[in-house]
């Protein structure tokens, strides 16, 4: 039946649209927040969003990650469909060798935003790492030509099996396209040349490296990046490089019928910097900037009037930080924290290295990592004190070289002692695999994280039944085979302000002043804008929406079948259809409580209160027959 009502749509939508696209553009603005498009930082997005459709309440897909999100967008279905959890996960078992030709460490919670690692987990799951067909792979199958273009991982991730042109930052492919490229002038990434043997391939001595990133601007101690930088982003020339291949090269000669281009701007910018800050506005503006060069090439090329344009983020963005009535905001001056600015000053605090604080409680924990030293995010206090004061390796013997770390290595064992959990880190949230699935231990490690101030909303696999203030995988659509054992989001505070901008989030240990990931609402609601024949013009869609949706409604466009996917066909967005039949209504879910807990601020001062739970928040949207929920946040309650 639900494959009939799909097609269903697909005929209503071909009989009752008139003017179709030629072709399709998804432009993937990387951690996009909607409320960072203006006048002044993006004027193009903002004059895009008013001639368009501009969708005012999108959702990410949760866990709110760049690849989790990828996936959603490549194949229109949620991680439980799919069996995919990057951005890093554990496969142990798993082999191969990464973009630069070095063997993956796959006993550790390997990093997924690398076409070779990609292509390894795909061969380790016998070719089926994302359990439901793409986008692409059907419109392959229709006769249609496809293009990705942009940042390692997530763009690859959209044609994973390689049936179409392929250019991301590390490699150019298959061979015939690499080739093509050399011999219209172009450079091409430099670990390309790892991706063929030597007698088949070779770069140029004067290739260069045209995705290389700009070196971080740090602080005095080396590691904490300087947040009031304003020299510009690691990869904006990287971004202009790839967006003028496709402008110059792909889209007026390989002419794809399809094309994904995905640049990491202004993700990467947030990660380094911080929302808010001022290199923040530049990534802003140079990411604009190259919007209004596509519009201009297709202007340029008589392809404005008959293509469909999409904007689209795979999430949005936090600031990193913890309360600051226990961290206090700090100016920076001459290359180190400074004095307290409550107003514009910026965060000292929000990462949290689990494995470390779980093996303090008495766990036993690994995360991967070796030694950290994160002198400021790990939290500064009011009197300036660090809360994991920095040691010093002096021989190498701990860390692997001298030099100063705040807390030590977590690295994976080659045999795991009984009830050891392996840390995926992911920024936001974290996933917890309990190889041993021993419940009393899995019962002891809930307890610990709903003690934590730092922790919001756990959900937990079914093979446990009922745990007291969780939710099951299934209720975010999580449940797989593959899916960790536990799944916890890091706390936020959505009002909190930083640098003009609402939303700070706790996130796993790391020197990175911006974050996503999270069930915060603010990582949550990301943007999407359409503009072109099929779609609306001039038009605010208020009806919820998701990044699922988005392939569902590129292939009733397209008149593919997509088969079964998760999302809906976003009917009232396009051209010749209205809302009619289209209805929404809030529903929360909240969690028992865990009572007799002791609870912990994030410095490891006592809370008052012992009991936790948290409230799901969500809307549900019924289409005739069709119901659809969409996750707003999930926020817990300590008391």
């Amino acid at each position: 039946m639900r494959r009939i009502a799909c097609l269903a749509v697909l005929l209503m939508l071909t009989v009752a649209t008139g003017a179709h696209a030629r072709r399709v553009i998804v432009f993937v603005w990387d951690g996009m927040r909607p409320d960072a498009i203006s006048e002044d930082d993006t004027p193009n997005l903002a004059a895009l969003a008013k001639r368009g459709t501009f969708f005012a309440d999108h959702h990410a897909t949760y866990p709110t990650f760049t690849m989790v999100n990828a996936s959603s967008l490549a194949t229109g279905s949620f991680p439980g469909t799919i069996g995919f959890f990057g951005n890093r996960f554990w496969a142990p078992g798993a082999k191969g060798f990464d973009a630069k030709g070095v063997p993956s460490d796959f006993a550790a919670p390997i990093y997924t935003e690398d076409y070779a690692v990609l292509r390894a987990l795909d061969d380790h799951w016998n070719h089926d790492l994302l359990q439901a067909p793409t986008l692409l792979q059907r419109a392959r199958k229709a006769g249609l030509k496809t293009a990705v273009i942009g940042k390692s991982g997530p763009a690859f991730l959209q044609d994973l099996h390689e049936g179409g042109a392929i250019l991301d930052e590390n490699v150019a492919l298959p061979l015939t396209f690499a080739k093509k490229l050399i011999g219209a002038g172009f450079p091409l990434p430099a670990n390309t040349v790892h991706a063929y043997d030597a007698d088949r391939f070779h770069l140029e001595p004067d290739n260069g490296t045209p995705t290389a990133a700009l070196p971080l601007a740090t602080l005095k101690d080396g590691n904490t990046s300087d947040a009031s930088d304003a020299s510009g982003t690691a990869s904006t020339a990287g971004n202009a490089y790839l967006m003028h291949v496709f402008l110059e090269y792909v889209l007026p000669v390989e002419k794809p019928d399809i094309s994904f281009v995905w640049l990491r701007n202004p993700d990467s910018t947030e990660h380094a910097y911080g929302v808010g800050s001022p290199n923040f506005h530049l990534a802003l503006r140079a990411q604009d900037e190259l919007l209004g060069k596509l519009q201009a090439k297709l202007s340029a090329l008589g392809m404005d009037g008959d293509t469909d344009l999409i904007i689209v983020s795979d999430h949005a963005h936090s600031t990193v930080s913890g309360p600051t009535d226990l961290f206090p905001l700090r100016t920076i001056a001459d290359g180190r924290v400074g004095r307290v600015d409550p107003e514009w000053g910026f965060a000292t605090s929000g990462a949290i290295r689990l494995a470390d604080e779980m093996t303090r409680a008495g766990f036993t924990a690994y995360d991967g990592f070796g030694c950290i030293y994160a002198p400021v995010m790990s939290g500064i206090r009011s009197d300036g004190t660090q809360v994991r004061p920095t040691r010093y390796d002096d021989d190498g013997k701990l860390c692997g070289k001298p030099g100063p770390y705040t807390t030590p290595a977590y690295k994976v064992p080659e045999t795991l002692p009984k009830d050891a959990f392996v840390i995926a880190p992911n920024g936001g949230s974290e996933y917890l695999y309990l190889p041993s699935h021993d419940k009393a231990a899995l019962l002891k490690a809930v307890r610990f994280l709903q003690s934590q101030e730092a922790f919001g909303a756990i959900f937990v696999d079914a093979r446990y039944g009922k745990v007291p203030g969780t939710l099951p995988l299934a209720t975010v659509h999580l449940a797989n085979k593959r899916a960790p054992d536990i799944v916890a989001s890091y706390d936020f505070d959505a009002n909190a302000v930083v640098q003009g901008f609402k939303g700070t989030v706790y996130t796993s240990m790391s020197n990175e002043r911006g974050m996503h990931g999270s069930f915060s609402p603010i990582d949550v609601h990301n943007t999407l804008i359409a503009s072109g024949p099929d779609f609306r013009q001039a038009w605010r869609n208020e009806l919820p929406s998701g990044n699922v949706d988005l392939a569902p409604t590129l292939a009733a466009i397209l008149k593919l079948d997509l088969h079964e996917a998760d999302g809906r066909v976003l009917r009232e967005a396009l051209s010749g259809h209205d809302d009619r039949g289209l209805t929404v209504k809030p529903v929360d879910v909240t969690t028992d409580a865990a009572t007799d807990l002791t609870l912990r601020r994030v410095d490891g001062s006592p809370m008052t209160g012992s009991t936790y739970r948290f409230v799901l928040k969500t809307k549900r949207l019924e289409d005739g027959s069709r119901s659809y929920t969409y996750f707003d946040e999930a926020k817990a309650e300590r008391e």
